[in-house]
């Protein structure tokens, strides 16, 4: 049950429109940078290899940091905002962020680099378990896809921009200004959002402790055996995280099951629209990671071209989602939520198979315009899909909505991923063939994400 007297202010249906823009603007730039963070330090690995004098392997540890650190914590932060608020977490998990940006900058070693990533990942998850919860009190509920469609545009332009723009700042200053560049725009966040964020309910319940380390354990061990998948040589370690990730999620789960408010949200995957709404993030994201990390082994292994034209032929999908987020937004405030993921996965799952089916040679404008599709049919899904998912569940619930989407997001990205490792694995070095394959898987998935996405209710939730 939700304290009314733990509220400091009146629950209202929506923010003015000048409070509504300044406070999306303190999200977007808090999701700005904690998206990001997760791509754009892989342009810089070689370089902080050489500088703090370890192996390229163990630099990777600057990337795993960052996405566990991340993982393990979305649910836990989300319940948080439950229990403390949602503003609180958020700007909490920004200045966090902030000062874990200046660590990574000054960090001398290696291990305090990872460390300091830790921090920063912990921070990025206090921003990304909780966004779109604060959407829900941001935007009256008539304009909440509006919302989440301008949330959605400013996480597609970040993913998109990661790579170029940390290619753009070490071609003009040294690895450190990675993280540096962060400390204007997050103060700017902080002070934006300190005005502007909406003050939501409390539940006024008590941290479950235990909760949050199962948690980490399952997810953590999930994420860590996932990656492992990748190397032949570990693979039976990584199974066996795995196996112990199953075992240890459960515990987990039966432990939720004696919980009124979980930390995961079981209560509400009895929902059949949310649940639905899960398994549909979870393949498009799968979906969308498997062409995104194979691709650009066929265009540089098999058409032999350039890093930099590889990132330009890959332009068009991530601009498409971009210009099809915020349309489709405002579309899944009018129509039927579930048929337009529906549709959009289905466009999806089309451009996939246009793409597995690309001719021996094929030229620019034969992959734009089958990449475009494929944006066109994410973008379209997306929105639609988190505006399901955040008002399906009561309003008291938001921050365990908010944490599931972001932890759906991320668990089909490493799924993803380590579907296209083991593809690769099994083709032996066969790399248009491995391609093929994981575009086939993907758009499989896709088709499935369909499906479970016109099942859901065919009215506005």
């Amino acid at each position: 049950m939700t304290d009314p007297a733990s509220s400091p202010t009146p629950i209202q249906d929506g923010l003015p429109v000048r409070e509504r823009m300044l406070a999306l603007l303190a999200i977007g730039l808090a999701m700005t940078m904690a998206v990001l963070d997760g791509a754009i330090v892989n342009v810089a690995l070689p370089v902080m290899a050489r500088d703090l004098a370890v192996d390229p392997s163990a630099a990777i540890f600057v990337v795993n940091a960052f996405q566990i650190a991340v993982t393990v914590a979305l649910l836990p932060l989300a319940s948080l905002g439950d229990i403390l608020g949602y503003r609180r977490v958020y700007l909490a998990g920004l200045v966090l962020f902030t000062l874990a940006s200046a660590a990574c900058a000054f960090a001398p070693s290696l291990p305090l680099l990872v460390a300091a990533r830790v921090a920063q990942g912990l921070g990025a998850a206090g921003i990304m378990s909780v966004n779109i919860a604060l959407v829900r009190f941001i935007y009256p509920h008539k304009l909440i896809g509006r919302g989440v469609g301008n949330v959605a545009l400013v996480v597609a332009m970040a993913s998109a921009a990661g790579p170029t723009v940390g290619a753009a700042i070490l071609s003009v200053a040294s690895w450190p200004w990675l993280f540096l560049v962060n400390l204007p725009v997050g103060l700017v966040a902080l002070a934006v959002g300190a005005r502007t964020l909406p003050a939501t309910p409390r539940s006024g319940a008590r941290f479950d402790g235990r909760s949050a380390v199962l948690n980490a354990l399952t997810f953590g061990l999930l994420i860590i055996g996932v990656d492992g998948l990748g190397d032949p040589a570990g693979r039976g370690i990584a199974l066996a995280e795995i196996g112990a990730a199953l075992a240890m999620g459960i515990v987990f789960v039966r432990h939720q099951l004696r919980l009124p408010a979980p930390l995961l949200p079981i209560d509400l995957l009895r929902i059949p629209a949310f649940a639905l709404s899960m398994a549909t993030s979870i393949s498009a994201f799968a979906a969308q990671m498997m062409a995104y990390v194979a691709l650009p082994f066929y265009f540089q292994d098999v058409m032999r071209l350039s890093e930099t034209t590889t990132g330009f032929l890959m332009t068009p999908w991530p601009i498409a989602i971009a210009v099809m987020a915020p349309l489709s937004g405002r579309l899944s405030d009018r129509y039927a939520p579930g048929l337009l993921g529906g549709l959009g996965l289905a466009v999806l799952a089309t451009g996939l198979v246009a793409v597995a089916l690309l001719p021996a040679s094929p030229g620019a404008f034969d992959i734009g315009w089958r990449l475009t599709l494929c944006g066109l049919g994410f973008g379209l899904f997306q929105s639609p899909n988190n505006r399901i998912i955040i008002t399906s569940a009561p309003r008291h619930r938001s921050g365990g909505a908010s944490g599931m989407q972001s932890t759906a997001r991320l668990t089909g990205q490493s799924l993803g991923a380590a579907g296209v490792a083991v593809i690769f694995g099994v083709f032996h070095g066969g790399t248009s063939q491995s391609v093929t394959a994981a575009l086939w898987c993907a758009a499989g998935l896709a088709a499935l994400g369909s499906l479970a996405s016109v099942l859901r209710r065919p009215t506005l939730t």
